[in-house]
């Protein structure tokens, strides 16, 4: 397809369009937060017409939930390597997951941002649902194996959730890879370390 603004021609391969609308995406995502991702931006920056990006996308809520569900497919990769199916010991592995969750934070804001912090409803996106369940999956299988190892089994759903939580909210405030980012007398990972060790003592866990 080719169209013409101020006399010049552009033109896009359709094979690519929906990857160069998302890499549009998270850039604008990098440059100008969420608030800043409208679908004539996204075109703009892949090359092509406002109208090009409804070929493949309803509207922009669906351009950024197809963005996030990326995102959790990589996240969901990301903590299953570092979980290295508890070895060597489930709770060295459930702490490197959990500075696996900083990494992602760190490493891959826009995706994190797009995860977390769109407001894209879930229900309205089974794709973008599936994909998350799927990684959190991967934490409460986890949880599933270090709560094995504790007297009185507490809850894996109970121990993921909560874990989940903390590392979720030493990411969002403290390893941002923006201006968002709160400071520490400490790493974050070091914070995130002593959280997970105060509460997986307090249950009787075990620890490295």
């Amino acid at each position: 397809m080719n169209w013409s603004r101020n006399g010049e021609t552009r033109s896009y391969h359709h094979g690519n369009l929906r990857e160069a609308l998302m890499q549009g995406t998270l850039d604008l995502i990098a440059e100008k937060g969420i608030a800043g991702v409208t679908f004539a931006e996204a075109a703009r920056r892949a090359g092509v017409s406002a109208a090009a990006p409804y070929r493949h996308f309803r509207d922009r809520d669906e351009l950024i939930a197809a963005v996030a569900t990326t995102g959790f497919d990589r996240f969901a990769e990301a903590l299953k390597a570092a979980w290295q199916e508890g070895r060597p010991s489930p709770a060295a592995a459930y702490e490197r997951m959990g500075r696996a969750y900083l990494d992602f934070a760190r490493h891959q804001p826009s995706y994190y941002i797009a995860m977390f912090e769109s407001g894209v409803p879930l229900e309205a996106h089974e794709g973008l649902q599936a994909a998350g369940a799927a990684a959190f999956a991967v934490l409460r299988e986890a949880a599933e194996v270090l709560v094995s190892h504790m007297p009185g089994r507490p809850p894996a759903l109970m121990v993921a959730l909560h874990t989940w939580s903390l590392a979720h909210g030493v990411a969002s405030l403290f390893a941002r890879a923006d201006g968002a980012r709160r400071k520490l007398p400490m790493t974050p990972d070091e914070l995130l370390e002593a959280g997970f060790l105060v509460y997986l003592k307090g249950l009787g866990g075990p620890s490295d």
